[in-house]
């Protein structure tokens, strides 16, 4: 599934860059559910088998993705390591922001859910309004890169507030759940390939899906066997994933299968 390239839309006084962001590839899904599964075991070994709590481990998360984002920021392409670095640490911090309001502030689900696809929301729309494209193959400014990260803080949140909403009031077991999101990515798949569903809002859809599939996956392979789990553990389970999302980086870094025309650059410019 890819996205339509949009007009540009640059505007006078905007620090211009190349795309900042990969291209829609096979690639892409797997390493994003591969990182979606991290964000949910990598926050649970932090909080609770290194004792470090909830509000401690979202203050040392957010601390880290803070300053992977001001080197994200200032690169002028795409960089494979730090754009996915920035992915994985962005993971963990939506699903510590919609585990704080739930377990901290006893929201509950259903107002998260709400709350957070309200959110998402009021950033397609202002994203829209100023720059006229949601299109991810025209992330070249400041302005729309802070738009771009900022949707995806608030997919991950919406995906976790719903993926837990549905677990807990359909109590699917963590494989059916799975089952259930990948079912309902392959369905926007064909509706774009068949129906037309637009491209760019096919990918937004498929985007906040995949975060309670990688959810439940990294749940079914580290929760224990009497909890319906496999039983690796949070520490086996978000050791083996980064390993997995450490490999395809260093391909793609070598190979530069995902990286767009517009991105690519010869090396006497680069």
């Amino acid at each position: 599934m890819t996205t339509n390239t949009y007009t540009s839309g640059r505007h006078s006084g905007q620090r211009q860059m190349l795309n900042k962001v990969p291209e829609v590839t096979l690639y892409f899904w797997v390493i994003k559910v591969l990182c979606t599964t991290v964000g949910e075991t990598a926050a649970d070994l932090l909080n609770d088998n290194l004792g470090l709590g909830l509000t401690n481990t979202s203050y040392l998360m957010s601390a880290l993705l803070l300053v992977t984002l001001v080197f994200q920021f200032r690169a002028r392409v795409y960089v494979p390591g730090l754009y996915w670095l920035s992915v994985v640490l962005i993971s963990v911090v939506g699903t510590l922001i919609s585990d704080n309001l739930t377990d901290n502030l006893g929201v509950p689900l259903e107002t998260t859910t709400v709350v957070f696809g309200v959110a998402l929301a009021v950033t397609f729309i202002a994203w829209y309004a100023s720059e006229r494209t949601l299109s991810i193959h025209s992330i070249r400014s400041t302005r729309r890169e802070a738009f771009y990260w900022l949707a995806i803080l608030f997919t991950f949140a919406l995906g976790t507030a719903a993926g837990d909403l549905t677990a807990e009031k359909l109590n699917l077991g963590y494989w059916l759940s799975a089952v259930v999101f990948a079912a309902l990515i392959a369905a926007v798949a064909l509706a774009h390939r068949t129906l037309d569903l637009n491209a760019v809002w096919s990918f937004w859809i498929a985007y906040v899906l995949t975060r309670p599939l990688g959810a439940s996956l990294g749940d079914y392979l580290s929760q224990p066997v009497a909890d319906g789990g496999l039983g690796l553990g949070t520490v086996g389970t978000s050791a083996l994933f980064l390993v997995v999302i450490l490999g395809l980086v260093v391909f793609l870094t070598r190979t530069r299968r995902d990286v767009t025309k517009e991105t690519a650059v010869s090396p006497q410019e680069g």
